[in-house]
């Protein structure tokens, strides 16, 4: 009967029995749900944070910094400055002892007391007395504020023009200009317009590959090794073929994370479009996603799928080694490595792009998915070196998949404890009489 049963599924049929059942029970598991809840729900509450802040703040209530001081002119200057820069805290004139002051910040009724003094020169002078040094940004804001205020009353008392102080301390002009090629030439480095719609793309690429092969990579690992542990992966391997079994998992639980990634951009882009007037300049801006190039998207998709594929086979590989769960991440701990240490080229390559380690990584198969697509991101490069880097990708994985197979073949059938990459040459003999 179970022979009938074999001739009657065809290989495709088996491949999708095991995908869909591997996407399956991971899409429905608890820890998926809750995982994936718990991380919309964080995507949500940094958009809102703000919101989250000033629910949690007594409203009305402003911190306030007792000032004392014998100079009007210094306090009324340093009122007005922050009155402009829309401070966040309040300053009062205290009119008592210093005593006095440091009791009433004991008491709570100031953050902090200001003690200006007058030098022997007419100049302002300082001491900040605090409970402690938790709240450095104001006290940086009034040591700041009272500097600014020293230099117009030293301009004044030396009775210099205001503008020439003014000129001093303006920012000198610097402006980036690329050369423009040669005729026939090609420019190798992309326009700031176009680094700066690129920059964000990769940072989201590389941030996802990082992250999505460590959590899936050991997510196939474990997957396999708890099937062994429960003697299912013999009756499999037996009506299966290897290679099929092993990228049913791999597919499966990659659909499985790319069903997730899609949740979060989802509820991302959702919070980014309702709060688009708010998130406006610095991180959004210099961070910026738009005007992205199709050929940048376009590659972003095939490294991301390139690299995960290459880490998911080995991955499964390494899985089928062990038959204790409690083995799988120390066997797993030289692919860990790998995209740890592809992760820190890329993040030094993000500001010398076309260094020599970037570009010599950018053709070694387990670097390849970030370097090149760094490369291919930040500067305007030949394509032959974008498709050879490809064809190698490729090609290790068909190799991966070869070998992986026959190790994934022999591995399933091999109990005990299995901690050491010795075990690769067991798994190949193992393979090889069945």
């Amino acid at each position: 009967m179970t022979s009938l049963l074999r001739k009657r599924v065809s290989p495709m049929n088996k491949f999708w029995i095991v995908f869909s059942h591997t996407y399956m029970s991971k899409i429905k598991s608890k820890s998926f749900i809750i995982t994936t809840a718990i991380f919309l729900l964080f995507i949500v509450l940094m958009a809102n944070i703000q919101s989250v802040i000033d629910l949690f703040e007594s409203e009305g209530e402003v911190d306030q910094v007792a000032v004392i001081t014998e100079s009007e002119e210094v306090y009324q200057q340093l009122e007005s400055r922050l009155t402009a820069n829309d401070s966040d805290f309040e300053i009062e004139h205290f009119e008592a002892s210093i005593e006095e002051a440091k009791e009433a910040v004991t008491d709570e009724q100031y953050v902090a007391a200001l003690e200006i003094s007058e030098t022997a020169d007419g100049l302002p002078s300082a001491v900040y007395h605090s409970k402690d040094y938790s709240n450095q940004s104001m006290e940086m804001r009034l040591q700041n504020e009272l500097q600014q205020i020293k230099v117009e009353m030293a301009t004044n008392q030396s009775e210099i023009d205001p503008a020439i102080i003014t000129g001093i301390y303006e920012p000198m002009t610097f402006e980036s200009e690329l050369i423009a090629p040669s005729d026939g030439e090609t420019s190798t480095v992309k326009s700031e317009d176009e680094l700066s719609s690129a920059r964000g793309l990769v940072y989201v690429i590389l941030f996802l590959l990082y992250f999505t092969v460590i959590s899936y990579g050991n997510m196939i690992a474990m997957d396999i090794a708890n099937e062994k542990t429960s003697r299912v992966m013999e009756i499999l391997i037996s009506s299966s073929s290897p290679v099929s079994q092993m990228f049913a998992k791999i597919t499966g639980i990659g659909l499985v994370g790319l069903t997730q990634i899609v949740a979060f951009l989802g509820v991302g882009y959702l919070v980014i479009t309702q709060k688009q007037d708010e998130l406006v300049g610095g991180f959004f801006e210099f961070f910026g996603l738009s005007d992205i190039s199709t050929s940048t998207f376009i590659y972003a998709i095939i490294f991301f799928l390139l690299g995960y594929f290459l880490y998911a086979t080995l991955a499964a590989m390494l899985g089928s080694l062990v038959s204790r769960t409690e083995d799988v991440q120390q066997l797993m701990m030289p692919v860990t490595l790998l995209i740890v240490a592809a992760f820190m080229i890329t993040m030094f390559g993000l500001s010398m792009p076309d260094s020599t380690i970037v570009v010599v990584s950018s053709y070694i198969p387990f670097f390849s998915p970030l370097a090149m697509f760094l490369r291919v991101g930040l500067l305007e490069i030949p394509f032959w070196e974008i498709g050879l880097s490809i064809l190698i990708l490729i090609a290790t994985i068909a190799l991966f998949a070869v070998v992986g197979a026959r190790v994934y073949r022999g591995g399933v059938l091999m109990y005990g404890t299995s901690t050491s990459l010795k075990d690769f040459k067991k798994a190949l003999q193992l393979s090889k009489k069945e």
